[in-house]
């Protein structure tokens, strides 16, 4: 069995893209491949800062015979339909075809086959699709060809058993060369196998595998700190992006002024990162940043890189100066005074009269008000948080925050400090934009909760009332990541919350401040709004490892309304999960799908009796006196324990029924032939179904 290795060499291929171009390349050979009829062994993708790489195992020196079956039209089908059928088929005539039968007639049967050819005219068949095919983010044309590709293509490796194969693609022959480190080993280097192919880059000083750039980088840097007492701040996404632009990853450490430590951190990160890719350093004597830097750059350098550190030190002092300028700038205005200009910067067109972030700031003021309120904070906690959200955007007018958009809420919380506002209105500004991510961290502080929880259910609402959903997989204003934070924080902070009630609230003072909505009233798009909630709790549930089954059994109350306090739907949630681990648990589901069978029989055939009151008089057998007599404690208890929310106590409730449903489906008929007692015994049955719809719908529970 024998190698495919295709390498496709190019100009710089930019950091983020490289990751996911090796898988596409990868998939999309082995996709060729296996439509082929081969069965590779393995097929693996390799991206670096010029090439992307894919190597295929396990192909054999020819391609397998094949033999396809086609079915036809009818015999005696329209010319029309045997005409488009033979042309499918490639084929001529019906004289090329067989003719079968089945319990409808006879039809038409195309037997293709096809002899396999060699490997290697395959490859040069497919390969070529695959490049011009080629999905990229962004991609370019150059010179006179119509080729598109990230960057100008340069060469084509394609190398199949020992021997290159040959094709062309927009005037670039492929063959058996590629190219070492643009700067320590340029020139060509012939290759005809994987293992040759590796071993040959890396003596040009390329390291083709991205993972070993990474653990390369990430242990000289560590290295390099330990060595001053000092550790590496952990940043796995520039990690990566490195990696992509060095080819022979060389680390560095430098050093910057020490007078810039006066800048918070962030911005230290912010300048050393964003821009110039370097890793920040922190001192643990002081949890602090230290004023040095790891660089990492794509040459070894004849003087160890003294010229190229002192290099990389000149331009991180220009930032930092920059940074040390826009800072003080900024110290000198009081952050109430920014909120004059927020009017001036459009939160959404079209939303409201005031669709400035000057107006969305004074909503949530307002908002975050109500939401202390429903979550039982002190009056004082409620005016702070209300504060809070006054300032909360305020920073998106200074300068800092305009040099580097990622500090928003960050520099807010240090320039409040500077100010002399607490550290619970300060940590408010900063932590009402989280969680960003599924990951993140949320806000635990009551202040920080309320302002984080009215910025997004003002957002939410705001797009809402006038009709601006996600559709599909578009979601411009990033509304799913809002419902989903939301969740998170009253998930994480396990208080009752009506949302119905909240958004009602916001619904009210949107209304207030903002005329001239277009869109549909309070009364439609609440409840739409709720279900979306419901949808994004049903993802994240189930990313948490629940059944899909057992969510959609505690969304809703026992009258089917959906539930608006999701923290009551977790509790539920779990509740339920806990019990039917449970024998009585299981047991207890099967009982209900027993009588929810029966009772669904008798509604289908239109047997089940209008009337479906208990008669206790009219009970034959002592199993049925057994399970009403336990229906109606369960039930008391139940509902005495949903009402405090003790899930697990009306759990336990329910599974006191366990024992009287057994022996009633033992030994009770409930389909008798006394109507009375028929109708009797289906009314026990639904009264069953009512008692555990007040704890779960047992209806949507599977297997």
């Amino acid at each position: 069995m024998s190698e495919l290795l295709l390498e496709l060499f190019s100009e710089e291929i930019p950091a983020r893209m490289q990751a996911r171009a090796a898988d596409d390349l990868a998939r999309a050979v082995n996709k060729a491949l296996l439509d082929a009829g081969f069965m590779p062994e393995g097929v693996k993708g390799f991206a670096g800062p010029r090439r992307l790489v894919c190597v295929a195992a396990g192909l054999p020196a020819r391609q397998p015979d094949r033999r396809e079956e086609k079915k036809g039209p009818r015999v005696g089908a329209p010319e029309k339909a045997v005409a488009g059928f033979l042309k499918s088929a490639g084929l001529s005539s019906l004289d090329q075809c067989e003719t079968r039968s089945d319990k409808k007639g006879e039809f038409y049967v195309a037997v293709i086959e096809q002899k396999g050819r060699d490997t290697a005219s395959v490859i040069a068949e497919s390969v070529p699709d695959i490049i011009r095919g080629f999905s990229w983010p962004k991609s370019m044309r150059w010179s006179d060809g119509d080729l598109r590709w990230v960057r100008p293509l340069h060469r084509i490796l394609c190398v199949f058993d020992g021997e290159p194969v040959a094709f062309d693609v927009a005037g670039i022959a492929a063959g058996d060369e590629t190219e070492g480190h643009r700067f320590m080993a340029p020139g060509a280097i012939q290759t005809r196998s994987f293992d040759d192919y590796a071993a040959k880059l890396r003596e040009a000083k390329v390291i083709l595998d991205a993972e070993e750039r990474k653990e390369i980088i990430a242990a000289d840097a560590a290295t390099l700190c330990k060595a001053q007492g000092l550790e590496l701040v952990d940043d796995p996404g520039l990690l990566s992006e490195v990696a992509g632009l060095a080819e022979w990853p060389v680390a560095l450490m430098g050093s910057f002024d020490e007078k810039f430590l006066k800048l918070p951190d962030e911005v230290l990160t912010a300048s050393m990162r964003g821009h110039q890719k370097y890793f920040s350093v922190r001192d643990p004597k002081t949890g602090r940043l230290a004023n040095r830097f790891v660089c990492v750059a794509n040459i070894e350098a004849h003087d160890g890189g003294a010229a190229m550190r002192e290099g990389y030190e000149r331009v991180l002092t220009a930032r930092l100066s920059d940074g040390w300028y826009l800072y003080n700038q900024d110290l000198k205005k009081k952050l109430s005074e920014n909120n004059d200009r927020l009017s001036e910067l459009t939160f959404f067109a079209g939303a409201g009269e005031d669709d400035s972030v000057g107006g969305k700031v004074r909503r949530i003021g307002e908002l975050s008000i109500e939401i202390g309120e429903e979550l039982g904070f002190a009056r004082s906690l409620s005016h702070k948080a209300k504060s809070a959200a006054l300032l909360a955007k305020a920073d998106l007018v200074t300068g800092m925050v305009y040099e580097f958009p990622e500090l928003q809420g960050v520099m807010g919380r240090y320039y409040a400090l500077a100010e002399g506002e607490s550290e619970e209105i300060a940590d408010a500004i900063r932590d009402h934009y989280k969680p960003v991510g599924q990951d993140d961290d949320v806000p635990t502080a009551p202040v920080s909760i309320a302002v984080a929880l009215a910025d997004k259910i003002d957002t939410l609402t705001a797009f809402w009332a006038i009709d601006k959903k996600p559709t599909g997989s578009s979601d411009p204003f990033a509304l799913r990541r809002a419902a989903l934070g939301v969740i998170q924080i009253l998930v994480k902070q396990s208080k009752n919350f009506s949302l119905r009630k909240i958004l009602g609230k916001a619904d009210t003072i949107l209304a207030k401040r903002e005329e001239g909505l277009q869109g549909p009233g309070p009364e439609t798009y609440i409840p739409d709004l709720l279900a979306f909630f419901h949808d994004r709790l049903k993802v994240y549930l189930r990313d948490k490892g629940h059944r899909h089954d057992h969510i959609d059994a505690v969304l809703t109350d026992a009258d089917d309304n959906l539930q608006d306090d999701l923290v009551l739907i977790v509790a539920k949630l779990e509740a339920l999960e806990a019990f039917l681990k449970t024998d009585d648990g299981e047991n207890l589901a099967a009982a209900y799908k027993r009588a929810a069978n029966i009772l669904k029989a008798e509604d289908k055939k239109g047997a089940l009796p209008k009337d479906l009151s208990i008669d206790k008089a009219a009970f034959d057998q002592r199993e049925e006196k057994a399970l009403f007599a336990a229906l109606e404690t369960a039930e008391a208890k139940a509902e005495k324990a949903v009402a405090a929310e003790d899930f697990e106590g009306a759990m336990a409730a329910l599974s006191a029924l366990r024992a009287p449903l057994d022996a009633f489906f033992e030994n009770v008929t409930v389909n008798a032939e006394d109507e009375a007692l028929r109708a009797n015994r289906l009314a026990l049955l639904r009264r069953l179904i009512a008692a555990t719809a007040r704890v779960a719908d047992f209806s949507k529970l599977e297997g």
